[in-house]
């Protein structure tokens, strides 16, 4: 089963966060097999949250997941976004073929909003890092869509989603997370 977990940072904790990285870094590396993408999301270059969509066994191990995790138990985070995930291209952040630099990338977050929509991969998936709808824990109800996408700037983002059938959209400055090899 895939998850969807945003982490939003608590206003302040950029001096925790980085006092935390190594921590961070060490607990993901035990996901490491598991990660279909991870990432910080910014607002005009201040951090401001953690994307991670992993793939778990179920529901609890997703919210251990999520809640065990050091910047969270040290009080960095203001809330948590987790839920469950399609993987609609079947791959990974690593498996992009516009690789992990060059150019700007950004999470686009629809929250739903009635019937379900955007269930196809768009057309031109070129420039998707990683798409799929947001789900129940059961997988029975639609939430909305998570989408990591390159695009030329926030506008082209957010037109990755059908505009006037969410309740909202979310567009988040984004950029590949983890250790660099």
């Amino acid at each position: 089963m895939d998850f969807f977990c945003h982490h939003r940072d608590r206003p302040g904790s950029l001096a925790l966060r980085t006092e935390l990285v190594e921590e961070h870094w060490a607990y993901m590396d035990r996901y490491e097999a598991e990660l279909i993408a991870r990432g910080p999301t910014f607002d005009e270059g201040v951090l401001t949250g953690s994307v991670h969509i992993v793939d778990l066994p179920d529901p609890a191990a997703a919210r251990a997941f999520a809640f065990d995790e050091p910047n969270y138990q040290a009080g960095a985070y203001r809330d948590v976004m987790l839920r469950r995930w399609r993987n609609l291209l079947g791959r990974t952040m690593w498996d992009f073929p516009g690789g992990r630099d060059g150019g700007e990338r950004y999470l686009v977050l629809g929250l739903g909003a009635g019937e379900a929509v955007d269930l196809d991969v768009p057309d031109d998936r070129d420039e998707l890092i990683a798409y799929g709808p947001l789900l129940s824990d059961d997988g029975g109800a639609w939430l909305g869509t998570a989408v990591l996408v390159r695009a030329p700037g926030p506008d082209a983002a957010r037109a990755v989603l059908t505009q006037d059938r969410y309740a909202g959209i979310e567009v988040h400055e984004w950029e590949f997370g983890g250790r660099r090899s």
